[in-house]
């Protein structure tokens, strides 16, 4: 995907103060992609150009619990440099921005996206996020079907503030395979988003779709016992392998030593509670640990369990009931686990949802205080910066404004859980990437520019 406002304009470019030339430009690079640092298809992403900032008057949430009045974020060299209250000083260098009745958080993520691979417009050429032709599919990975055109990632940033996503394969497999983090800028290959230095994801799924899909095959597993059967015996071949016994290269084996040893973090789409409390013993089985549940609408029963272990619950506000698992769905589930002091995740699994995390994660907080569960907003925000940073292991360069973190930032024309407000100017990595109040900063991608007319190309 690439921005009219970049591509034509050079409108980013030019604000930024910062020319770029041949293989210097952002989301590319001159190093060679299949080989820099040993790794298969690296990351060649590079920060868009910015100037130093300060956000001055707002109110800020900084992601991590604490809400500052009349606060002071200070952005330069593509990191937060300092935050405070409005004694803080302001280098004379610092372009200010006038931030009184307005509010500032983190960047938003995603944890659970299949933006690029499910791309709009929503038609057979653009499926491309479930590999249906085996039940365990480790060796695919979701980046090699993401197409960095789908327009879905110019709103989600526009719309709902989203700096940063982690793009996940579908659940129709009990091993899905790998997924992908991506900074939200524009880039021409899915390499210039991809989020530097964040460990990769595995997508597992329980219960009813891979046991749909495989069974109605006549294939294992059929049942829910058929997908422990296959899950159990596929990781002991995969611990086999890694502990060394390997006469061929075997991606799929590779994907699966990388879970054990916690270089991959395993995200695991589960519904019922009894079967995620069967993944965790699986898991201690194995000898590797879930980082999130997904979908989780049965979460909210076994809080405790979840906290224990230190597994996050990637969730929707009120979502349930569209099949038999998730039937016990209620709309109090993010509410209870934080009362619990669980890790609570805002996710969306839809193009049209992750433009309003925000607004999700409002919802559920409002279904707590109907029940007499009170959550301060500053612990609601970080439902959609801190924790889904944690669980996708980029809390320390992401998620929270904090000193030396990435300057991913958004200003709001309102409080970001009310359903009036809106994001107004989005930074990633100190770079300003969407600006409400400048047409030639609105993102637009080339698939939406069109084709061109009857005549317009000879």
């Amino acid at each position: 995907m690439q921005f009219r406002t970049l591509a034509l304009l050079g409108g980013m470019i030019a604000l930024a103060a910062c020319s770029t030339t041949g293989d210097s430009r952002p989301g590319t690079s001159s190093k060679n992609a299949a080989t820099e640092n040993g790794a298969p298809f690296p990351s060649t992403y590079k920060p868009y150009p910015g100037v130093p900032t300060a956000l001055v008057g707002a109110t800020v949430f900084d992601g991590a619990g604490a809400k500052i009045e009349n606060g002071t974020v200070l952005l330069a060299g593509g990191k937060v440099v300092a935050i405070g209250g409005p004694d803080l000083a302001i280098p004379a260098e610092y372009t200010r921005i006038d931030g009184v009745g307005k509010f500032v958080t983190p960047g938003v993520i995603d944890i659970h996206s299949h933006l690029g691979d499910y791309a709009s417009p929503a038609v057979e050429a653009n499926s491309d996020g479930n590999e249906a032709t085996s039940p365990t599919t480790p060796e695919v990975w979701a980046e090699h079907s993401v197409w960095p055109q789908d327009p879905g990632f110019s709103r989600a940033l526009a719309n709902g503030g989203v700096t940063s996503l982690q793009i996940l394969p579908g659940s129709a497999n009990l091993m899905g395979g790998r997924s992908v983090t991506l900074k939200n800028i524009p880039s021409r290959t899915v390499q210039g988003m991809k989020f530097p230095g964040a460990p990769y994801g595995f997508k597992m799924a329980c219960g009813e779709n891979p046991k749909r899909v495989y069974g109605g095959k006549g294939r294992m597993p059929s049942t829910r016992m058929g997908n422990f059967a296959v899950n159990r015996q596929t990781w002991l071949d995969a611990k086999k392998y890694a502990a060394g016994d390997r006469k061929n290269r075997d991606l799929a084996k590779e994907t699966l030593a990388g879970a054990l040893d916690g270089q991959i973090l395993v995200h695991n789409h589960c519904y019922r509670a009894d079967e995620m409390a069967l993944v965790i013993d699986m898991a201690k089985e194995m000898g590797y640990k879930v980082s999130a549940f997904h979908h989780a609408v049965e979460s909210y029963k076994i809080g405790d369990l979840l906290k224990e272990n230190d597994i996050c619950s990637a969730i929707w506000a009120d979502w349930y009931g569209f099949k038999m698992e998730s039937y016990d769905g209620i709309p109090e589930n993010a509410a209870i686990l934080q009362r619990e002091g669980a890790c609570v995740v805002i996710h969306s699994d839809d193009a049209n949802g992750i433009q309003r995390l925000n607004q999700e994660a409002a919802k559920a907080q409002a279904s707590g205080r109907r029940m007499g569960i009170t959550i301060a907003d500053a612990d609601v925000i970080s439902w959609f910066t801190r924790n889904p940073a944690k669980a996708m292991g980029i809390d320390k360069q992401t998620g929270s404004l904090e000193a030396g973190k990435m300057a991913d930032v958004v200003l709001w024309n309102g409080n970001p859980l009310s359903i009036y407000s809106r994001p107004e100017k989005v930074w990633i990595d100190g770079a300003l990437m969407y600006d409400y109040d400048n047409p030639k900063m609105r993102p637009v991608s080339d698939f939406e520019l069109g084709q061109p007319g009857e005549g317009d190309v000879k």
